[in-house]
């Protein structure tokens, strides 16, 4: 495991990390999370990535009960949490739900502070844009949460080049804490925003990227070829929306040409699709997931291939996967 700096700050984190949207609490239990962080960590992985509305928080408190379990020292893992969805709580009201105001975030920290278990997050995202908020009350409120010692750094999710540039420029104007990273979903068919939209500003604003779904939700897994299996992320009812894109005839034949050059490789094409992510210099770490601990396993084997993948290779793949990315 090879280890990178979070943009231009002087953190560092595993090129791959582990996150657990979907599976934790849903489809992972205490046990097996702690379990499966221990063999990431095993593995050489320091960078754990959640979100608040995971679970309806109920991720957070599994994720924490495994660090826990585990006794780790603080100092060895980095953490991740997200805010803009707010919990689905019973009397929720409306200044805690889809937004990025000061009232939400201030709270939200705390929340997500207890469910864990921990003095402190090591990296916060603000999860999506909010634009009915002022953006600099935004990065007032994320600022002020790493002056209090309660996040060490702050980032964004989803956001476009532009507001991610004007929440930077309000922290350089005004000596706040600046954004250093953005979570992006980032895989063979999605790639225009990190490729294009976000070029100027890794050189002009050092950002960092932190990519989540390199497998597109199990789509480069191959397990999806003969429609949707019982019991896979597609099936799950919270799911039902990833129907369209899982079954997708063109993307599906994209994965079974790309058979021959994983098995040329040595490896599944898995964990070329994992690797081709990691191989973009402007990637940070590659957030992986996984439901059990073959597959995390499985999905840590793509750092041995990401060496093997040279200009040609990248060039064979980017021939059947490029013509149909978004």
């Amino acid at each position: 495991m090879q280890y990178r700096r979070l943009g231009r700050s002087g953190l560092q984190v595993s090129e791959l990390s582990l996150g657990s949207w979907v599976t934790y609490h849903n489809q992972v239990d205490t046990a097996a999370a702690t379990e499966m962080l221990a063999a990431a960590m095993d593995g050489g992985v320091n960078f754990f990535d959640n979100a608040e509305v995971y679970a309806n928080g109920e991720s957070e408190r599994v994720m924490g009960a495994a660090f826990r379990a585990l006794k780790w020292p603080r100092l060895n893992y980095l953490v991740s949490t997200k805010f803009f969805w707010g919990l689905a709580t019973e009397g929720a009201g409306i200044n805690r739900k889809n937004t990025l105001n000061r009232k939400y975030l201030m709270q939200a920290i705390d929340g997500s502070l207890q469910r864990m278990g921990l003095d402190h997050i090591d990296l916060v995202y603000c999860h999506r844009p909010d634009p009915a908020t002022p953006i600099d009350e935004t990065v007032r409120a994320m600022s002020d949460m790493i002056t209090q010692g309660k996040a060490l750094y702050w980032g964004t999710s989803e956001w476009s080049a532009g507001e991610i540039r004007a929440a930077w420029d309000i922290a350089d104007r005004h000596h706040l804490h600046k954004p250093v990273v953005e979570q992006p979903q980032y895989h063979l068919f999605h790639r225009q925003r990190v490729e294009k939209e976000y070029s100027r500003l890794y050189d002009d604003i050092g950002l960092g990227l932190t990519t989540w779904s390199p497998l597109a939700s199990g789509l480069l897994t191959g397990k999806y070829k003969d429609g949707i299996p019982p019991g896979s992320r597609g099936a799950l009812e919270n799911m039902g929306y990833l129907a369209k894109s899982l079954t997708d005839a063109k993307k599906l034949a994209a994965v079974e040409q790309l058979a021959p050059i994983a098995a040329e490789l040595g490896c599944s094409v898995a964990q070329l699709a994992i690797a081709w992510a990691a191989k973009n210099p402007r990637v940070s770490t590659v957030i992986t997931g996984a439901s059990k601990l073959s597959q995390l396993q499985a999905n840590l084997g793509a750092v041995d291939v990401i060496a093997k993948l040279t200009p040609e290779v990248m060039a064979r793949i980017d021939a059947i996967s490029a013509p149909i990315a978004q």
